[in-house]
């Protein structure tokens, strides 16, 4: 059986949040959608989280992905 499946990978940040959609059909990858979540601008941390939201629901709306992955930011002190 091939596999099938939409992923939606999240590269979070304080200032822009990076994300990408990508569609795994057996042993073929596409590329269907990536770009960025500029916050810099948004002078509160709701207003930040409030378009985080708002434009992660609209990509998992439009592109019903199967699973989503965050990766997390590596501190190196």
């Amino acid at each position: 059986m091939l596999e099938d499946k939409i992923i939606l990978g999240i590269d979070p940040g304080t200032t822009v949040l990076g994300y990408g959609l990508i569609h795994i059909e057996g042993k073929k990858i596409k590329m269907l959608n990536f770009g960025v979540i500029h916050l810099n601008k948004l002078p509160t941390q709701n207003d930040k989280l409030k378009r985080i939201f708002e434009r992660l629901d609209g990509l998992i709306a439009e592109f019903k992905p199967d699973s989503i992955f965050h990766f997390a930011a590596e501190s190196h002190v």
